[in-house]
């Protein structure tokens, strides 16, 4: 039986640092992680202008059903193809990644504790809080490097989206994690209490 763990915080709170460090703990414990950014849906009807004005944190942007079916499948021994998306373009591809069902599940995302049929099947839910200027930093010097966009569109989305997006549904969805990391991966004392809790589970 897999071990489903949930990984949420506020975007570029240190979620993927704390799934790194889990990976690194399990050892050869066989680990599958589902980013739910890979779950953004698509719109080939609109113009790349359009899909680029979009609200992206906002729950209704993501098809977490198809995650939720992805999720149950490999909890019940089932291979999946989880969805590739392209930041640049706005836009799924057509090919997949095969995902295998393994030990341990991660699933990580912004938005991932706001939809009850998710939460269900996680067996430890983890929420990585940090503050918002250090956040909007890391998402600053990540949408740059890695996502082709430029630091006045990072701004621009940041104020009209991300953080009233953030106060509405992330900061709230809080309250269903079962541990809280404060100041994100660089917590090593919580870091190490989280790693414990898992590798308890596992064993």
């Amino acid at each position: 039986m897999s071990l489903v763990i949930g990984s949420a915080g506020g975007s570029g709170s240190g979620k993927t640092t704390v799934v790194r460090h889990i990976i690194e703990a399990l050892g050869r414990v066989d680990v599958t992680v589902l980013e739910h950014d890979r779950y953004y849906r698509d719109h080939p009807e609109l113009r790349l202008e359009d899909r680029a004005a979009l609200n992206y944190d906002h729950p209704n942007s993501l098809d977490t059903d198809l995650l939720v079916e992805h999720v149950r499948a490999l909890k019940n021994g089932s291979p999946v193809d989880l969805p590739i998306y392209d930041f640049s373009l706005h836009a799924r591809k057509a090919e997949t990644t095969p995902a295998r069902p393994a030990r341990a599940i991660i699933v990580e995302g912004i938005l991932i504790f706001t939809d009850k049929a998710l939460r269900s099947l996680m067996d430890v839910k983890v929420f990585v809080d940090t503050d918002a200027d250090v956040r909007f930093i890391r998402r600053l010097e990540r949408d740059v490097a890695e996502r082709g966009r430029t630091t006045a569109s990072v701004i621009d989305q940041y104020m009209s989206t991300v953080r009233p997006m953030h106060l509405e549904f992330v900061e709230p969805s809080k309250r269903y994690a079962d541990v809280i990391i404060p100041e994100g991966g660089d917590n090593q004392v919580a870091v190490d209490m989280v790693m414990a809790l898992i590798k308890s589970l596992i064993a």
